[in-house]
């Protein structure tokens, strides 16, 4: 592995087999990731960093934990460079949400970045954001407009902007940034990322400056969609200090979809399936679906109209009022410390009374109802995520308009309480990217993970405004694990359609992934067993074996671990992500008159030469 300071990709699974390897420390990654933000020069990304000494001296204390046993495992997010919106709160840094007047000096962490730091992960700094997090475009702040990396004459999406524009970059592996009427899906379709909208209340809010309270989410940016699953599993943990976090009493935990096929997802009608006269988008978008239908999906069109109404109660609803109460205050105050578009939103708010609200609230249960009977016929929604994009000079010229059509396809989202992935769908002839997001009911990430993964690399595009491409494809990680099953590591005859695999399927085993190991075993042909097994250890001197990782329902575990038979055992795998799960292993003892055959790397192949 050779590692390119200025153009390597930061993906997270690029980063862990370096460091695994030792071909590349962390204070090695901080100097190439500072180097990268130097030469983008004033690109409006950045409202405030931390020091550059304070960054690397975190990076010199993650150096020494080098050595550390189980590293990964300890540290999933080890050395990994990260960015958050500057609306959420980090310690002794200022929070601005775009908005000078409206500063303050945040006396600790937000509860998101406390878990990413306690992971591992390495703070570059607060990002760039439409004002108050109110927009869809980008161009909303004091502190300039985000360069899109596509175009400079093109928004950059919002109002997370400088979040996704750092991830699309190159100059940090992930980013988090808020989500309430689609800020973590626009910015990553405009710039060619994954864009992570949970279901509300998954990630804690506390520490973050509100926009809607009673439907904000944090949202994830990344270069993958392991990177986003990896982020979301370090993030997500019910958290007492915010009334919208949902307990574990609340969580459903949906099965995991490990194949994709024979799944329904949903299209808008054509009534409702609009482009605002950008021929080429709707062209990808067809090509899209043409993908998903390759991958195993039947679509169907759904009647749009109900989640159409839904999404304009957002801004044309009470629930505008929300937003007043973040920063009604300081408009009344000094109304011209809010950027000119901003305000007039939030001045919406004055046409409303209780009774509305209520009357609000009302209505959206009627489309509620109606639009869960829709889903419940599909396994996904599926739409653009932005009908079109539009040059910056556009928006200036009619920012009401062109926010509204950003959002056409996103607003619905979280007054429904849904989970989306955005995903990059293609290039357009004018060199901007393309997106659509994956939608599906609340609890349902793992599902959405599956497809999304299948679909992101079926697309072969470089990530974000990279030349880099994909990482080899490893398994995707479970963020709302079911408690009810145990993982398992087969690296032989209980493999799909080898002779043993129906020990598994009797147990109610299911595959989770097809992957490799940590270049750290030896496999060996024990030929005197029947039917032949491979004998797997960990070796100084190891290579990565192809492997399959399988779920077994906890109460058929010990069944199954009773027809193990000597000198086969479990114990513990490192797979190639560095993550530590239960797998078959072998007794020294029995291997000495074995054959070695590690550099098949596994034993299908092995398999083949026989």
């Amino acid at each position: 592995m050779t590692w390119d300071a200025l153009h390597s990709s930061l993906d997270i699974s690029t980063l862990h087999r370096h460091y695994h390897a030792g071909t590349l420390s962390v204070t090695d990654v901080i100097t190439a990731v500072l180097e990268r933000i130097r030469l983008r020069g004033k690109d409006h990304v950045w409202i405030s960093r931390v020091s550059v000494a304070e960054i690397y001296q975190r990076a010199r204390q993650l150096d020494d934990l080098h050595h550390t046993a189980d590293l990964f495992g300890r540290y999933p997010l080890y050395g990994i460079p990260f960015a958050v919106k500057d609306n959420i709160d980090v310690a002794d840094m200022h929070t601005t949400a775009a908005c000078p007047a409206y500063a303050y000096l945040a006396e600790k962490d937000a509860t998101v970045v406390h878990r990413l730091l306690d992971a591992g992960a390495i703070l570059i700094g607060k990002t760039n954001m439409d004002q108050f997090a109110t927009g869809l475009v980008g161009t909303r702040s004091p502190y300039g407009i985000p360069v899109n990396p596509f175009n400079h004459a093109y928004i950059p999406g919002g109002s997370s902007s400088g979040s996704a524009v750092a991830v699309a970059t190159g100059c940090v592996s992930f980013s988090l940034g808020t989500d309430t009427a689609g800020s973590g899906r626009v910015p990553a379709a405009l710039n060619n990322i994954i864009g992570l909208k949970p279901t509300r209340g998954l990630l804690s809010t506390h520490g973050i400056v509100p926009a809607c309270r009673s439907l904000d989410c944090v949202s994830i940016f990344s270069l993958t969609v392991n990177d986003a699953t990896k982020i979301m599993a370090v993030t997500i943990k019910y958290d007492s200090d915010d009334p919208f976090s949902k307990s574990e009493a609340d969580r459903q935990h949906p099965a995991l979809l490990p194949v994709c096929r024979n799944f329904k997802f949903g299209v808008p009608d054509a009534a409702s399936l609009t482009f605002f006269g950008d021929v080429d988008s709707e062209q990808c978008f067809s090509q899209a679906i043409v993908q998903l239908q390759a991958l195993g999906g039947e679509a169907i069109e759904i009647d749009f109209s109900p989640f159409r109404r839904t999404a304009e109660l957002l801004y044309q609803g009470p629930w505008v009022t929300e937003r007043y109460l973040t920063v009604g205050g300081l408009m009344e105050k000094t109304p011209h410390a809010l950027h000119r578009d901003v305000r007039q939103a939030i001045e919406t708010a004055y046409r409303y009374d209780a009774a509305d609200v209520y009357a609000g609230l009302y209505q959206l249960k009627t489309l509620q109802q109606e639009t869960d009977r829709i889903m419940r016929t599909i396994d996904y929604l599926v739409t653009p995520t932005v009908g079109t994009t539009y040059p910056i000079s556009d928006v200036l010229a009619q920012p009401k308009i062109t926010n509204e059509n950003l959002g056409y396809y996103t607003n619905f989202m979280n007054l429904l309480d849904l989970c989306a992935i955005a995903l990059p769908a293609g290039m357009l002839p004018n060199g901007l990217p393309f997106g659509i997001s994956v939608v599906a009911l609340p609890y349902q990430e793992n599902t959405l993970f599956s497809v999304a993964e299948a679909f992101h690399r079926a697309s072969r595009l470089p990530t974000g405004a990279t030349q880099q491409f994909l990482p080899p494809a490893f398994p995707t990680a479970l963020v709302v694990k079911d408690e009810k099953y145990l993982r398992l590591c087969v690296c032989g005859a209980h493999m799909s359609g080898l002779p043993l695999n129906y020990q598994l399927l009797e147990c109610g085993g299911r595959l989770w992934a097809k992957t490799r190991t940590a270049p750290h075993y030896k496999l060996y042909a024990m030929e005197e067993m029947k039917p032949p097994r491979p004998g797997m250890i960990r070796a100084e001197n190891g290579v990565a074996l192809d492997v399959e990782v399988w779920e077994l329902p906890i109460e058929k575990f010990g069944v199954f671990i009773k027809k193990v038979p000597s000198p086969l055992c479990i114990g513990t795998v490192a797979l190639e992500t560095g993550e530590p799960v239960s797998g078959f292993l072998c007794e020294p003892f029995a291997l000495k008159n074995a054959k070695d055959i590690s550099l098949l790397g596994g034993w299908r192949a092995y398999l083949k030469g026989l």
